[in-house]
């Protein structure tokens, strides 16, 4: 069992930055791949960014190639979302999730915990 919670959404004005963290219970980790997905309003949870159990490898939408970047530190039990240049359609509750079998995927279905999300709004 992981528990994860989310931190450090806002409001923010686009061009903007913010960092997410998302803190897991449990002494094992390092033994899931994490994500984060993201829900605007009136749409489906999509994804945004996964990293492999060590944070060798890291994944990312196009949307937001180049602009955030994902990270985790094993020995705090947490991972990480920076998001630079922030534009409006960036506004939606953001989630990290976890995965035992899964390496950088992209569906929701392949993720085993959730987090309870935070808000994040990019005002233009």
């Amino acid at each position: 069992q992981v528990q994860l919670v989310e931190s450090g959404g806002g409001l923010v004005q686009a061009g903007g930055s913010l960092r997410l963290s998302c803190a897991a219970s449990g002494r094992t980790f390092s033994r899931y791949n994490m994500g984060w997905f993201r829900q605007a309003p009136g749409k489906e949870r999509e994804f945004v960014a996964a990293i492999s159990k060590s944070g060798g490898y890291t994944y990312y939408a196009d949307s937001v190639k180049g602009r955030f970047t994902i990270s985790r530190d094993n020995a705090k039990n947490t991972v990480y979302l920076q998001m630079n240049s922030l534009k409006p359609e960036d506004t939606a509750v953001y989630y990290c999730a976890a995965s035992l079998d899964y390496t950088g995927s992209s569906y929701v279905k392949d993720y085993d915990y959730w987090g309870q999300g935070t808000q994040v709004t990019v005002s233009s």
